[in-house]
C-alpha cells in the first residue's frame, strides 16, 4: 500500500474553499448485535478510551466483552432507535445543515460544512476525503464535546491527524479545543432548560449529569472534571439556582475502576430514598441526544429514582437543533475562522481571477 493516498484531481484556477467539520462520538449502523460488534470493537480498541496495557486488554475485549456486550448494547439502542435512525446521527446531521445555513447568511467566501463520527459512520476518513474533493484547503475541526477530555475531544482530533498523515497535499488545520464556558453555549443551555420549565414546571433538584471518566485520568492531568464543574456552575448562575437546588454528577461508568464522583445513578437513588418530590436531569456535555441521554438517563436512571421512592422524574432534552445552540455554534465557528472567511467576497471577480490564473497556468504547461 502506498504511503500517501492519491490526491483528488485538481483544476488550476479553482477557488479554494474552507471546510468546517463537526466531529461526534459515533453510533452503530443499526440496533443489532451484528452492527454493534464492529462498532464496539473500534470504540473500545481506542487507547484513548481504555488505557490499560494493550495485550491484556486485547484478551479481555476479544475474549469476553465482544462476546457478551454487543447483544446487550443492541437491546439498549433498539429502545431509542427511531424511523430516522440513530438519534445521535440525525441530530448531528441536522446541526451541520443548520450551521451551513447560519454561516451562509453571514459569510460569502466559499465554504463547506460536513460532519463525521469518531467511531462508525460517516467516518472521519470519508469526511476528510469529501472535503478534499471539494477543494477545501483550510479545515476547522470542531469536536462536539463542550468539555475537553483526552478520551473524547483528543481522540476525535487524533482521527483527523491520522488522515493528514496519509495526505500528500495537506490542508491548513485549525481545531476547537473546548467551549465549556463559552457564553453562547451557556446561554443556550439556560434557554433550553428555562423553556422546558415554562412548559412543565420546576423541580426540587436539577441534576447536571456529565459523561464519566476514570478517576486516574483526573490524577494524570486531564482537565475534564474541572471543565464540567465550571459548566455546571455557570449554568446554575444563569438559571438563578442556589447551591442546594442543583447537583453535578457523572454517568456511564464502565468496568471496576473508580470513576469521578458522584455517580449519577447513585445520586438519583439517594434522592429517591429521601422522597424527593421531583428531580430534573439535564446533560450539558451532550449537545445531541444519544444512547447515554435517552436510554441511560431517561430510562435507567429514571427507574432507579422511582424505584427508590422518588416522586416525578423529568429528563430535559439535549440542545439538539435549539436555535440558540445553532447560533452559539455559528458564533464559535466564526471566532475560529478569522482570516479564512469574509463578508465582502465578490464571486464574479473571483471567477474572473480564477480564469485568468488558469489560462496562465495552462500557458506555462499545466495539465489542466
Amino acid at each position: 500500500m502506498p504511503r500517501y493516498l492519491t490526491e483528488p484531481a485538481y483544476t488550476h484556477g479553482t477557488p479554494a474553499k474552507t471546510g468546517i467539520l463537526l466531529l461526534n462520538l459515533g453510533t452503530p449502523d443499526a440496533p443489532t448485535k451484528q452492527a454493534l460488534k464492529p462498532y464496539l470493537k473500534q470504540f473500545l480498541s481506542d487507547p484513548r478510551v481504555v488505557e490499560i496495557p494493550r495485550a491484556l486488554w486485547w484478551l479481555i475485549l476479544n475474549g469476553v466483552i465482544l462476546r457478551i456486550r454487543p447483544k446487550q448494547s443492541a437491546a439498549k439502542y433498539a429502545s431509542i432507535w427511531t424511523e430516522e435512525g440513530s438519534p445521535l446521527h440525525f441530530h448531528t446531521e441536522k446541526q451541520a445543515k443548520l450551521l451551513k445555513g447560519w454561516l451562509g447568511e453571514r459569510i460569502k467566501t466559499p465554504f463547506v460544512v460536513d460532519y463525521a463520527m469518531r467511531y462508525g459512520n460517516p467516518s472521519v476518513d470519508d469526511a476528510m476525503q469529501r472535503l478534499a474533493e471539494q477543494g477545501c484547503e483550510r479545515i476547522l475541526a470542531i469536536p462536539m464535546y463542550p468539555q475537553f477530555a483526552a478520551s473524547s475531544s483528543a481522540s476525535a482530533l487524533d482521527a483527523v491527524y491520522q488522515v493528514l498523515l496519509t495526505r500528500r497535499n495537506q490542508p491548513a488545520l485549525r481545531t476547537v479545543r473546548h467551549y465549556h464556558d463559552d457564553p453562547g453555549y451557556i446561554a443556550a443551555l439556560a434557554a433550553n432548560v428555562n423553556a422546558y420549565w415554562q412548559q412543565h414546571g420546576r423541580p426540587d433538584v436539577l441534576m447536571m449529569s456529565f459523561h464519566g471518566v476514570p478517576r486516574y485520568t483526573l490524577d494524570k492531568g486531564d482537565p475534564y472534571h474541572c471543565e464540567c464543574h465550571k459548566t455546571g456552575r455557570l449554568l446554575a448562575e444563569a438559571l438563578g439556582l442556589r447551591q442546594a437546588q442543583y447537583q453535578i454528577t457523572f454517568q456511564s461508568r464502565f468496568g471496576r475502576a473508580e470513576w469521578i464522583k458522584p455517580y449519577t445513578a447513585t445520586t438519583a437513588t439517594e434522592l429517591g430514598q429521601a422522597k424527593t418530590r421531583r428531580i430534573d436531569v439535564v446533560c450539558p456535555g451532550f449537545v445531541a441526544d444519544c444512547l447515554e441521554t435517552l436510554e441511560e438517563i431517561a430510562l435507567e436512571v429514571k427507574h432507579d429514582f422511582l424505584t427508590a421512592g422518588g416522586g416525578e422524574f423529568h429528563y430535559i432534552p439535549a440542545l439538539n437543533e435549539h436555535p440558540d445552540w445553532i447560533n452559539a455554534l455559528g458564533e464559535l465557528s466564526l471566532a475560529n475562522l478569522g482570516g479564512w472567511v469574509a463578508t465582502d467576497y465578490n464571486a464574479a471577480l473571483a471567477t474572473q481571477q480564477a480564469n485568468a490564473s488558469r489560462s496562465l497556468a495552462l500557458a506555462l504547461g499545466a495539465n489542466q
